[in-house]
């Protein structure tokens, strides 16, 4: 059994993460196999619109936990054989995602990377990075232009219904199960009746103006994601992998509490 599936529907391609036994997580070989589907899907000259989706009740439960407590090290422990085009944002092409699950951590990530959304009612998301590392997803409410406590309160790893989030316009459609294919598909071929250079053009003015925290910002984070005991993070993992709650140690250096990175300091380290 493939762990990614792909099918073709005329111009339209369907990428389907199929490990529904863990929930789609994110292990080496999906990530991998994703990267080729997705530069099929960017090469081939009879595709313009793909349809993102997962197996089984949930979309996506973000990294592997397994893999990365086996590797020693959080995160993903092997680049995939080519660069990654939706990963890295480089699509030319339009993403549809029909959101059939949980999204949870990196599979909330994969979301926020398509262009349109359809959920299925019940859907629950999260961004976990509060759970798993140094600092929570700062930058995920402001890639979506979400209010300002909403940005907050997913970087604090809350959770979010697919209800609240239509609400707040992170999600195009709301639908029940049986409906999800079916309207990503409408969309989809919505998308096919424009013409094509109206369909590409505009699909590259809104990846251009979509908001994006300046530099200082990335570098800021950078400094805080390495500010605190690094064991945690794979204390974190083995306490989910073993069903326990978390021993935290917190920092090296107790005083390292109230001695935060700032804008300043990075900038000044830079000089």
């Amino acid at each position: 059994m493939a762990v990614v599936e792909t099918e073709q529907h005329g111009e339209i391609f369907v990428i389907r993460m199929n490990r529904p036994e863990a929930l789609n997580a994110l292990n080496n070989e999906i990530r991998g196999l994703l990267s080729d589907a997705w530069n099929h899907f960017e090469d081939a000259k009879d595709l313009e619109v793909a349809i993102f989706t997962g197996s089984g009740r949930g979309f996506c439960a973000g990294e592997d936990m397994k893999e990365a407590l086996q590797a020693g090290k959080p995160g993903f422990s092997k680049p995939t054989a080519k660069p990654d085009p939706f990963m890295q944002e480089k699509l030319t092409k339009p993403v549809i995602c029909a959101i059939n699950g949980f999204a949870m951590g990196g599979g909330f990530m994969l979301v926020e990377k398509t262009d349109l959304r359809v959920a299925v009612k019940g859907t629950l998301f999260e961004m976990s990075e509060a759970k798993r590392w140094m600092l929570g997803g700062w930058n995920h409410g402001h890639v979506a232009n979400l209010p300002f406590p909403i940005a907050t309160e997913m970087a604090f790893a809350f959770r979010i219904t697919s209800e609240r989030m239509y609400e707040l316009g992170f999600v195009n459609r709301l639908v029940e199960p049986d409906d999800l294919m079916p309207e990503a598909f409408k969309m989809a071929e919505h998308l096919l009746t424009l013409p094509p250079a109206a369909r590409v053009n505009t699909l590259h003015m809104m990846k251009t103006i979509r908001p994006n925290p300046a530099e200082p910002y990335h570098k800021l984070a950078k400094a805080l994601h390495e500010h605190g005991a690094l064991s945690d993070r794979m204390e974190s993992r083995a306490a989910f992998a073993e069903k326990r709650k978390p021993v935290w140690k917190g920092w090296e250096k107790p005083e390292d509490r109230y001695n935060m990175p700032t804008l300043e300091s990075v900038q000044a380290s830079e000089k």
